[in-house]
């Protein structure tokens, strides 16, 4: 259960100009060991990479999902793959 994974995850609502991004790195530090970035798509979705365990992975995603984010978050689309390993923080883009 503890093994490393990619998840990528869209998050669907108000989550644009809202520090949303901001805060996703913030909770990723805070969960600690995970790497990758959070990106505001052109059709205002929110776009976050994270790579780590699988435990700190799913700490991330249920934060996305049900957390105390700013804005409004009405959805999240997720999927799981394995690692690249091509980050070495977690990043705002």
């Amino acid at each position: 259960m503890n093994e490393e994974v990619r998840l990528t995850a869209w998050v669907r609502g108000q989550v644009q100009g809202v520090g949303f991004r901001w805060f996703t790195r913030a909770k990723a530090l805070e969960i600690g060991g995970l790497v990758g970035f959070a990106l505001n798509l052109a059709d205002g979705r929110v776009q976050v990479v994270a790579e780590g365990t699988r435990i700190g992975c799913d700490a991330l995603l249920g934060w996305l999902r049900e957390g105390d984010t700013p804005g409004r978050v009405d959805g999240v689309t997720e999927i799981w793959d394995t690692p690249r390993g091509i980050y070495d923080t977690f990043a705002i883009r």
